[in-house]
C-alpha cells in the first residue's frame, strides 16, 4: 500500500473572511505535514494538497468541519511520495483566473456522469465535446472527438465560446481536469444562448478513474510535481502526444529551462535529459536558467 495521497479539489462557497481563513489554513497544514497549493477566495476554496494517509484524512475532516465546506469533494490519488515540495494557501479574487465575474452559476450547465458520457458516446449521440482547458493540456491528452480550442489560459474562454457559435442548436458537453473552470464555463454558454450545455461531473480525473481505457485519449496534465499522470493501459490510447526532439510517443513535457523562452515542449525523458532540458542548442548555453530540479 502506498503511503502517501493527493487531494484534488474545490467548491463555490461564501467565505466571510479569506484573510483570516488563509492564515488559520496554513499553519494547521504546516503543523500536519500537509504540502501543496490552496486558493482561497471570497468565492470558496481551490485546492491540490498531499501528505501521508493519515494526515491527509485529517486534512479532509478539517475542512468539512467549516458548514461551507461539509459536502466538499475529494478526488484522491495514492502515490510513493509526496506530490509537493512545499504549503502555500493565497487568497485570490477567484478560485480559478476567468473573466466570467459577472457569469452566475446558477446558469450552469447540467451535469453529465461519466456513465452518461459513455452513453452519449456508445448511443451515437449527436453531441460535441469542448475542452475548456488551455492548449498545452489538451495537446498531450483529450477525449475522442474533443474541440480543444488553442487557449493559453481560462481568461480567453469568451474568446473560444465566440468561435463555437455555430453550435448553439447543438448538444454541448464541456469538461476540464477536476470541473472548477467547467462550472463557469458552461453557465457562461448558456448565457450566450446555447441551448443544451452539460459539464462532465468530477471532470477528466473522475471519468478515467471509473473508466480508464475508454473514450479518453493520451495522458492528464495535473498541477503538482507529478505534472502528468496516465490513466490508460492500451497503447493505442496511452498517448497522443510525441517528442519535440525524436517523436517518440510520450505524455511528457517540460518548460524550456531558459527562463528568458520558457516555451512548453513535449519531451520523452531520454531527451529531456540530453538536451539538457532545453528546446535549442542556444537555450543551452544561457546563464539565465532555472534550477534543474523543476522539470
Amino acid at each position: 500500500m502506498k503511503e502517501y495521497r493527493v487531494l484534488l479539489f474545490y467548491k463555490y462557497a461564501d467565505v466571510e473572511d479569506p484573510e483570516k481563513f488563509k492564515d488559520e489554513h496554513l499553519a494547521w497544514c504546516v503543523e500536519h505535514e500537509i504540502k501543496g497549493r490552496v486558493f482561497v477566495a471570497k468565492e470558496g476554496i481551490n485546492g491540490t494538497v498531499s501528505g501521508r494517509i493519515e494526515n491527509i484524512e485529517r486534512y479532509k475532516e478539517n475542512l468539512r468541519s467549516f458548514p461551507q465546506f461539509s459536502d466538499i469533494i475529494f478526488k484522491e490519488d495514492e502515490e510513493d511520495k509526496d506530490a509537493f515540495y512545499k504549503m502555500h494557501v493565497r487568497v485570490k479574487n477567484e478560485i480559478v483566473n476567468s473573466d466570467l465575474k459577472n457569469t452566475s452559476l446558477r446558469n450552469g450547465g447540467k451535469r453529465l456522469s461519466p456513465e452518461q458520457l459513455n452513453e452519449f458516446y456508445e448511443s451515437g449521440k449527436d453531441f460535441i465535446i469542448v475542452d475548456a482547458r488551455n492548449w498545452y493540456e489538451s495537446r498531450i491528452g483529450k477525449f475522442k472527438n474533443a474541440i480543444t480550442p488553442q487557449i493559453k489560459n481560462f481568461r480567453e474562454w469568451v474568446k473560444a465560446v465566440q468561435e463555437l457559435e455555430g453550435y448553439k442548436d447543438k448538444t454541448v458537453v464541456t469538461y476540464c481536469t477536476g470541473g472548477i473552470r467547467c462550472e463557469k464555463a458552461s453557465a457562461y454558454m448558456v448565457e450566450q444562448g446555447f441551448k443544451e450545455v452539460y459539464q462532465l461531473d468530477g471532470g477528466i480525473v473522475t471519468y478515467t478513474k471509473k473508466f480508464p481505457d475508454a473514450n479518453w485519449e493520451g495522458g492528464v496534465f495535473v498541477f503538482d510535481e507529478r505534472r502528468v499522470v496516465e490513466p490508460n493501459s492500451d497503447p493505442q490510447l496511452k498517448h497522443i502526444a510525441k517528442c519535440y526532439f525524436c517523436g517518440t510517443p510520450t505524455s511528457y513535457y517540460i518548460n524550456c529551462h531558459n527562463l528568458d523562452c520558457d516555451k512548453i515542449i513535449v519531451s520523452c525523458h531520454k531527451c529531456k535529459v540530453e538536451n539538457d532540458y532545453c528546446c535549442s542548442e542556444e537555450c543551452r548555453q544561457s546563464t539565465n536558467r532555472r534550477d534543474r530540479y523543476y522539470g
